[in-house]
């Protein structure tokens, strides 16, 4: 019968080996277990690329006491931003040796918090959740002792490490460019009655009264849900309903303005020359639909790997079950950068 003469696959023994050192130390490299100097480093990780090992991450964190799978819980993986920030997450958990679960919450108060009580069907090193519906006192009541990191607009101070952007400085820098553009009426999508809905909301009207511009309560439309369907109800529902049509529009998610765009066309108003849109979130169609989408760009790279890093601080290493990367608690806010991205949907600046 032929001989398979296939060659073995390199194991740590090679490793230590070729760089002339301990298999303790190259599992110290390896694993980040203990520190190690950098030369040490330098030449155990040269090694590492010289006999082609690949680490056998199931037996990597089984002897780390782990089970090497996170979950990602949102309000629905359909959602444009949410399946980029997938994405994302996916890739900076790859980077520490986790795979993901995706799970989805529906947005609404129960799933999510079935979520925070960790009821899934296998085990988990920690979780990453965007919630909309939790309050502190959910987080207060929290059962489960799994690692968690929250996401998104909704921050519970001090509840559990928390990564996002900074909503209100990026709503009024998303005002300040439809001012500067020559707009004086400024309508919100997904703002409630009261004109504040959050701090993306509270930005804008931080703009309008930099600017001394009135804020102007019938322009001001909340939503159900962050969908286009009711980004379009509700501004065909305030053209209805106002004797004056806003100049500028700023939707809380680009696919909230994309259905506004959508009402504004059904009523014979052209896009940016009789109402300038706004979205925020730069989701993949932003720079695909006509005309082209206006909006701020959250760094979703940087969420992603400011929340798995976040986590690794929170999910015991090895038998000792010290914490991974730090003995003290880690950050309560990590703030990521976004930008202002101009499209055809706004005015020129003058």
């Amino acid at each position: 019968m032929p001989q398979d003469r296939r060659s073995p696959r390199p194991r740590l023994t090679d490793v230590a080996a070729v760089a002339g050192v301990s298999m303790k130390t190259v599992s110290n490299v390896m694993g980040g277990y203990a520190p190690v100097s950098e030369p040490t480093r330098t030449k155990v990780l040269a090694a590492v690329d010289q006999v082609g090992y690949r680490p056998n991450l199931s037996a990597r964190n089984l002897a780390r006491g782990r089970s090497g799978v996170i979950v990602l819980a949102v309000p629905r993986l359909e959602l444009p931003y949410f399946a980029s920030l997938a994405g994302s997450v996916v890739e900076a958990a790859g980077e520490h040796g986790w795979f993901v679960l995706m799970h989805q919450t529906g947005g609404d108060p129960d799933g999510e918090r079935r979520a925070l009580h960790g009821d899934f069907p296998q085990r988990i090193d920690g979780m990453i959740l965007s919630a909309r519906e939790l309050g502190a006192d959910d987080l207060a009541d929290r059962r489960a002792t799994l690692p968690l990191v929250m996401l998104g607009d909704h921050r519970l101070a001090g509840a559990a490490p928390h990564v996002g952007i900074d909503n209100r400085a990026a709503g009024l820098e998303a005002a300040r460019h439809l001012i500067a553009g020559g707009c004086r009426r400024l309508a919100m999508i997904g703002a409630t009655a009261s004109g504040v809905a959050d701090d993306r909301a509270s930005g804008v009207l931080d703009g309008l009264h930099e600017a001394d511009l009135p804020v102007m309560p019938e322009l001001m439309r909340p939503i159900r849900a962050n969908t286009g369907e009711d980004g379009e109800r509700a501004t065909a529902q305030m053209l209805d309903e106002v004797a004056d049509p806003p100049d500028a529009l700023f939707a809380v998610t680009d696919w909230v303005a994309m259905g506004a765009i959508r009402a504004l066309h059904a009523r014979g108003l052209s896009v940016p020359e009789d109402v300038a849109v706004m979205g925020f979130d730069d989701i993949p169609y932003a720079s695909s639909v006509s005309p082209s989408l206006t909006t701020i760009a959250p760094d979703r790279g940087a969420v992603a790997r400011l929340a798995v890093d976040a986590l690794e601080e929170l999910v015991p290493r090895g038998a000792g079950g010290s914490p991974g990367a730090t003995a003290s608690p880690p950050e309560s806010e990590r703030c990521a950068p976004f930008r202002l991205v101009i499209r055809e949907s706004t005015r020129p600046v003058a």
